[in-house]
């Protein structure tokens, strides 16, 4: 077949049809290299032959060289050569159109995107523009390229941004941030290169899956031949742990009343007489004890609160509701909704729900009105969508933590983009407290000390509960600080971007994914540049470097540390503690304290191969599901 020519690009047309996709049943395998060449040496010298095309005088006849370039690359495919020709073209005009000197490490960062790769480039290296050179190649080989951000101001800053580099290739670019309706989605999607987030992508792609057997309306999408992410690992895996569920409305009012109901007898329940609270997997576990008394309370409502299994599975999620999901940690009250937090960025998850009736008591639990119930139409996961992608290439900080996943799962291998300057960030100790008070005390006069030294200073925290409770603790010093976190999340470019004044000290939830560049001011600079403070109990070794990487950009000079809240070591301290740590005698934690860095290490690893699993399961449930599709005559 045609479409086993190496050279042959996925473009909508005879070939590969009107929408060219990977079969659901088909892996991408992971980009293959000659033994000789390692693909970090490949890339390096594709960017090499770039740069040095970059370098030459601009043509006389621009659109005749255009012209060329588009034959070659859809004559001879993404092939080593033709892509430095035209990464050399791109980044000329890049230069005359946008102001932009494409660095080494940013034509290196291209050429590995344009080979399949996942290229782990530093916080602050210029990826947005990486990320822009790749897509006009690609697209100026006839692909449809969607090129895919955190959220939509992202989306819609980068595709405005780069129109000008774009458009002076022949190319058009849009975005979908505030786009609504079909027709007008559709014309978006028609364009060249499309900027979008992946929850846009992937909801659009199950609009397109006929859901009775025939489409009965022109899709959306033209294909998924190529992706291009910015922040990889967010996308890839972070918001891989929760299926994307498209829903329509299904009145059920009685299944409302019915969670009202296991709402009332959970608040009836007596915590360790009746059930037991595991924070681990956020559940809740009756007692023998509580089952019997949750057969007495219910006994006169009849109808399915005769039904013990029925009955147990609605009151411990009403259970769930009340003792395990917080407010400010969990979710966030927003225009009198439950709006979920996306645990890694700490953003709202704009569209995600809780699913089996707990988002339902929890918006009763808050007295707000419950949100309509729904019944699933179509589902996916990131994980089976970007499998669909003929080509899948991203870029993150971020990435070699998570390489061998990104390699079984997506068939993608990561490479290393070096620094175009060398580091002068300095990483301080880490200090440890024996009360979240103690520690906010410390982190309030460090921030004091910097401010007067006309030092910027960012301090990460974990939850919106937290960031407001520490700049509380600030103003109480007197320090006027910034806060971001999801309740802050409209102002969140203009807090970010002016968090590199000069004695500037801002408050922020985990920073993963912001996309905003932290800039110094020359006062800032002279003075010793960016101070981090991180007070966060990262789960992923991956998010302890994205807070650390936000100092210390382009060279510029710049320090972290770390504060973090430690075991009790007397049974005073345990006393005094506000945290509710129980002593632990010191010589059978001695040891342990000494090592808080290899713990925490060791801890963080459990928890992402944990979390590594779960995607696994999800994506086995994701495949079952589609399997039954398969077998009810529907397209998966």
């Amino acid at each position: 077949m045609a479409i086993a020519l190496t050279h042959l690009l996925p473009v909508p047309g005879p070939v590969w049809g009107d929408c060219p996709m990977r079969a659901a049943d088909d892996r991408a395998p992971p980009p293959r290299r000659p033994a000789w060449r390692s693909a970090a040496a490949a890339c390096r010298h594709v960017a090499s032959q770039a740069e040095q095309a970059a370098a030459g005088p601009m043509p006389g006849d621009l659109a005749e060289l255009l012209r060329a370039t588009r034959m070659r690359l859809r004559r001879e495919g993404l092939s080593a050569d033709a892509v430095a020709a035209a990464l050399g073209l791109v980044a000329r005009i890049a230069a005359d159109t946008l102001g932009l000197q494409a660095r080494p490490t940013q034509l290196f960062a291209a050429a590995a995107l344009l080979d399949n790769r996942m290229a782990e480039m530093a916080t602050g290296e210029g990826k947005t523009l990486a990320i822009g050179l790749a897509a006009a190649v690609a697209a100026l080989a006839g692909m449809p390229v969607h090129a895919i951000t955190a959220n939509d101001y992202l989306a819609a800053r980068d595709a405005a941004r780069l129109t000008p580099l774009f458009s002076a290739l022949g190319l058009r670019a849009a975005s979908l941030a505030g786009v609504s309706g079909d027709e007008e989605r559709r014309a978006v999607y028609g364009h060249d290169i499309v900027y979008a987030t992946a929850k846009d992508l992937a909801f659009d792609f199950l609009r397109d899956r006929p859901t009775g057997g025939q489409r009965t309306a022109a899709p959306l999408l033209r294909g998924l031949c190529m992706a291009l992410l910015d922040e990889a690992d967010s996308i890839l895996l972070d918001e891989a742990e929760v299926p994307l569920i498209l829903s329509r409305a299904a009145p059920h009012a009685a299944r409302r009343a019915f969670l009202w109901q296991a709402l009332s007898l959970a608040r009836g329940l007596a915590v360790g007489a009746d059930f037991s609270l595991h924070a681990a997997d956020r559940q809740a576990r009756l007692t023998t004890a509580g089952e019997e008394r949750l057969a007495g309370l219910a006994a006169g409502l009849g109808g399915p609160w005769l039904r013990p299994r029925y009955r147990r599975e609605a009151v411990l999620t009403a259970l769930s509701a009340l003792h395990v999901y917080r407010r400010d940690e969990h979710y966030v009250v927003k225009d009198g909704a439950v709006e979920l937090l996306d645990e890694v960025t700490g953003r709202i998850a704009i569209g995600r729900v809780w699913s089996r009736g707990l988002h339902t008591v929890v918006a009763l639990k808050e007295g707000l009105r419950p949100p309509a119930e729904t019944e699933t139409v179509a589902q996916t996961t990131f994980q089976r969508f970007f499998q669909r992608y003929w080509r899948l290439a991203g870029i993150s900080g971020t990435l070699k933590e998570a390489r061998g996943e990104l390699r079984e799962v997506y068939g993608a291998t990561v490479v290393n983009v070096p620094l175009h300057r060398p580091s002068r960030r300095a990483d301080g100790p880490e200090r440890g407290f024996a009360s979240v008070g103690a520690m906010f005390d410390a982190v309030a006069t460090r921030a004091a000390e910097l401010r007067a030294a006309g030092r910027p200073v960012l301090i990460g925290t974990d939850s919106v509960e937290a960031s407001q409770a520490l700049a509380a603790r600030l103003a109480k010093a007197g320090i006027a600080a910034a806060v971001l976190n999801a309740l802050h999340d409209a102002q969140e470019a203009a807090i970010v971007a002016a968090a590199g004044r000069a004695g500037q000290v801002t408050v922020a939830t985990r920073m993963a994914g912001r996309g905003t560049d932290i800039e110094l001011d020359e006062a800032a600079r002279a003075a010793g540049g960016l101070h981090v403070i991180s007070c966060q109990h990262n789960l992923s070794r991956r998010l302890d470097r994205q807070l650390a990487g936000r100092a210390g950009r382009h060279g510029d000079p710049g320090s972290t540390e770390r504060c973090f809240v430690r075991l009790p070591s007397t049974p005073a301290e345990a006393e005094n503690a506000d945290i509710g740590w129980i002593w632990i005698p010191p010589p059978a934690v001695a040891g342990w304290l000494r090592s808080a860095t290899l713990l925490r290490a060791w801890t963080q690893w459990r928890e992402e191969h944990r979390r590594a699993l779960m995607r696994r399961r999800l994506l086995e449930q994701d495949l079952h599901w589609e399997r039954r599709l398969s077998f009810a005559g529907q397209d998966a």
